[in-house]
């Protein structure tokens, strides 16, 4: 079980901290998408190269948060999210001296791996500092605060593309993990979790299996999907993740113990976070684009105009968090993916080489509404769906199949969109992105119908008493 040291920090504190760090990891998930073609202009590269330079930071997030958040179980959380949080800053700085394509796609790997050390932790570390009776709003300020991450990253983006260069994304950062660091030293107490072994085979099973399949999307539409090296990622990367299935079944100390996907609760909210962001990060990709190349809009003016979208869960998401403590987190979260859908179907309809944006302004804000009521519930369900001592490892399942959503979404929607259209004219574009957002909207859909699985909660849930001093989630059977 968790033992914390003498030593406590306020939760005011541990919110504020958790919130920024977890802002900066879920900022730099879509920061880069409206300075993609600043990139392309300075750096080179085709459409595959602009896949990866989002997609290696999300793969190595996704692939390594559940081996960071167990080795923060081990070595302690404080101490692993202060080295993650290093890490993460250091690469930042990289990723902006980056002389080429390549040497930036590499850097915002390591990034994505100094993400994944430390943004499982911030939610460890915050339930362990709020009392039990507030973390449904704790949750939800840390929800809209990453929500408007993942979403205004175009608006960061292109106001810093377009007002200073498209290097002060990653510059941005710097500032912010140094002052970080410090009050992450100061202010959080230290905890561990169970203490158990790490599962090396575990992790290699796991991230060989999601890096076959994303390099074969990736480059699928570059080399051929009868390629050689498409092929051979594609059914290496299925056998190694059905490995892990089977590994997992079996091993005395799993990475991602299989036995908690027998609760509805928790494969309810996982299929549901890995649909939502398949469906999403895909259509942002191309949307960023789209007004920027196809309908003229400057890198600002482009993330200015996704504000309706972007901007809503600051405003929606503490509120679904408080919606979700009295109602339970199962009907917020629904309505929020299948009110996504419609925002993401409507959108493919009403988008022409020469929309207007009073067109699309409907469909940004409903998108922005179900964006907000997701983000909140969903951290508040993942953490309730297992014991105190796994809450470590259910954190980092969480946010490894959302960013492996993430990777998959931007892999398949583009790969439709190559196929389908091109950047060649305003119409080419068109006609690629629209079958693409039909698809992230009939994904999304498919998140909600995941989401009504969830078992609905108990109108009395007794709070256990804690075993240890450590002030940790105690939940109710779902």
């Amino acid at each position: 079980m968790s033992q914390q040291t003498a030593r406590r920090g306020g939760a005011a504190w541990a919110l504020v901290i958790t919130s920024v760090a977890g802002f900066m990891a879920a900022l730099d998930n879509l920061v880069v998408t409206t300075a993609l073609p600043s990139i392309r202009e300075d750096l080179g590269g085709g459409l595959h190269d602009l896949e990866w330079t989002v997609s290696a930071y999300t793969l190595t997030f996704a692939v390594l948060l559940m081996f960071g958040a167990a080795l923060g179980d081990r070595f302690g959380r404080r101490r692993l999210f202060i080295a993650g949080l290093t890490v993460f800053t250091g690469a930042s700085a990289a990723a902006a001296m980056a002389p080429g394509i390549d040497s930036l796609i590499a850097a915002r790997a390591v990034q994505g791996a100094g993400a994944a050390v430390m943004m499982p932790l911030t939610l460890t570390l915050l339930t362990a500092a709020v009392p039990a009776a507030k973390r449904g709003m704790a949750y939800g300020i840390w929800g809209a605060v990453n929500g408007l991450a993942v979403a205004s990253g175009p608006l960061v983006g292109g106001t810093l593309t377009e007002h200073i260069s498209w290097q002060w994304i990653f510059w941005l950062n710097v500032p912010l993990g140094l002052a970080l660091l410090p009050l992450a030293r100061l202010r959080l107490a230290e905890s561990h979790g169970t203490g158990a072994p790490l599962d090396l085979p575990g992790t290699l099973l796991a991230s060989g299996g999601l890096f076959g399949i994303v390099y074969g999307l990736v480059r699928g539409p570059a080399d051929s999907w009868t390629g050689s090296l498409v092929l051979t990622g594609l059914f290496a990367g299925s056998a190694l993740l059905a490995g892990f299935v089977l590994y997992s079944t079996r091993a005395k100390n799993p990475m991602l113990p299989m036995r908690l996907f027998r609760s509805r609760a928790f494969a309810g909210i996982n299929a549901a976070s890995l649909l939502m962001f398949l469906g999403m990060f895909g259509s942002i990709f191309l949307l960023s684009q789209y007004m920027q190349g196809v309908l003229g809009y400057s890198p600002t003016e482009a993330g200015l105009r996704m504000l309706p979208w972007t901007g809503m869960p600051m405003l929606v998401a503490p509120i679904a968090g408080i919606l979700a403590d009295r109602i339970g987190g199962r009907p917020v979260v629904a309505a929020g993916l299948f009110l996504q859908a419609l925002g993401l179907g409507y959108m493919a309809v009403v988008a022409t080489a020469d929309a207007s944006y009073t067109a699309q302004l409907p469909a940004l804000i409903v998108s922005g509404i179900g964006m907000a009521l997701f983000f909140a519930p969903a951290a508040h369900l993942v953490m309730s769906s297992v014991r105190p001592s796994e809450q470590g490892i259910a954190s980092g399942a969480n946010n490894a199949l959302r960013e492996v959503g993430g990777a998959l979404g931007i892999a398949v929607m583009a790969s439709i969109f190559a196929a389908q259209g091109g950047y060649e004219t305003g119409q080419t574009f068109v006609d690629g992105m629209r079958p693409a957002l039909v698809t992230g909207s009939a994904v999304v859909a498919l998140a909600g119908i995941a989401a009504l699985l969830i078992p609905t909660r108990r109108r009395t849930e007794p709070e256990a008493a804690p075993a240890e001093p450590a002030p940790v989630l105690e939940t109710a059977a779902h």
